[in-house]
């Protein structure tokens, strides 16, 4: 298969979708950002300066998926239909875990969304703890699975 964001002089093109036909589309992206256990003991008592660190990243996810077309080029403008941003601290190993679920019915998919959303997300959680934390790490960023559209389901085999 070759480059399907190349047109026939080798330049870069958005890919033409008018023939595909609308489905739902679903696509779940994954990521962590590893931290100090002091810092997250921070959060988890909203002692950060800058406010509910879970929450504003869970909001900046939910924002972000539906700027995806704005920040990643020659990718489709969707209507979204659905974004949940799941911020989980994992305690016991000094880590936030972020899941995010986007749905659309529509002829692309939305993965770039998904992990647009996780991505920003874990910037936010960063940007809020860097004041405490300067050795916080973004890690471990992937699509989980994805359903709908010609090619059908995938699911990630760590995510399974």
């Amino acid at each position: 298969m070759g480059l399907t964001h190349m047109d026939g002089r080798g330049r870069a093109a958005m890919v033409d979708v008018s023939g595909k036909k609308e489905t739902e589309r679903t696509a779940v992206a994954m990521g962590k950002v590893l931290m100090k256990k002091e810092t997250i003991a921070l959060i988890l008592e909203n002692k950060i300066a800058k406010g509910s660190v879970i929450e504003t990243a869970r909001i900046a996810g939910i924002m972000a998926a539906k700027k995806t077309s704005e920040l990643i080029p020659l990718c489709h403008p969707l209507m979204v239909e659905r974004v949940a941003v799941d911020v989980t601290p994992d305690e016991d190993n000094a880590q936030m875990h972020i899941k995010a679920s986007v749905k659309v019915t529509g002829k692309t998919g939305v993965e770039m969304e998904a992990l647009t959303a996780v991505s920003v997300a874990a910037l936010t959680i960063y940007d809020m703890i860097k004041a405490v934390d300067r050795e916080a790490a973004i890690t471990d960023i992937f699509l989980a699975e994805k359903a709908g559209g010609k090619s059908g389901q995938f699911k990630r085999n760590e995510a399974k």
